[in-house]
């Protein structure tokens, strides 16, 4: 059963797929920039915000995974499968949701707002705070993958609430828009 998980092959078509959806999701926004409907915004608000979703459901797995990953013995079957789990929520979710979210948050700071509004300049600072906490993700992945130096599941346990506190604060910035 344990083979099966760590298997590539599982992999490969997973990985297939999300490239799949990545270029269909691609496909309708060039197809919506291309076409210049009359509610394009609300398209690209609509693209931006499944983005966001995508990419706030790998943020909150993710340590969820450090913590049972820091539980499993180096080098055991669950270890490596914790390993293949990571790499794989990492680079078929996390990073091109992240880049989805980012590219079309700018387009919509910059064609709605003109990048104008300090809600607007605070709401990209927690989302530069939001993608550092990625990148520290990211980072824990690769020493996971080597069997580096782990951090305790406690540790885990506190970065798993970092997103969550980012994602008010962002949520709060784009809708109320407090100053």
């Amino acid at each position: 059963m344990v083979e099966h998980q760590i298997d590539h092959r599982p992999g490969n078509k997973a990985r297939s797929r999300a490239l799949v959806a990545i270029v269909v999701f691609l496909a309708v926004l060039g197809g919506l920039l291309i076409a210049q409907p009359d509610n394009l915004y609300l398209w690209i608000k609509a693209l931006h915000i499944i983005a966001v979703i995508s990419w706030m459901a790998g943020l909150l797995y993710m340590p969820r995974l450090f913590i049972y990953h820091t539980d499993a013995p180096v080098g055991s079957d669950q270890s490596e499968t914790f390993k293949v789990m990571e790499q794989r929520l990492l680079r078929v979710i996390m990073n091109p949701a992240m880049m989805l979210s980012w590219g079309l948050g700018l387009y919509l700071a910059w064609s709605v707002y003109g990048f104008q509004g300090g809600w607007l300049h605070a709401k990209i600072l927690f989302v530069m705070l939001l993608t550092g906490v990625h990148i520290h993700f990211s980072r824990a992945v690769r020493a996971f993958a080597h069997d580096g130096t782990r951090r305790e599941a406690r540790y885990w346990r506190l970065m798993n609430e970092a997103p969550t506190v980012l994602m008010i604060l962002i949520v709060i910035m784009a809708v109320v828009k407090p100053f």
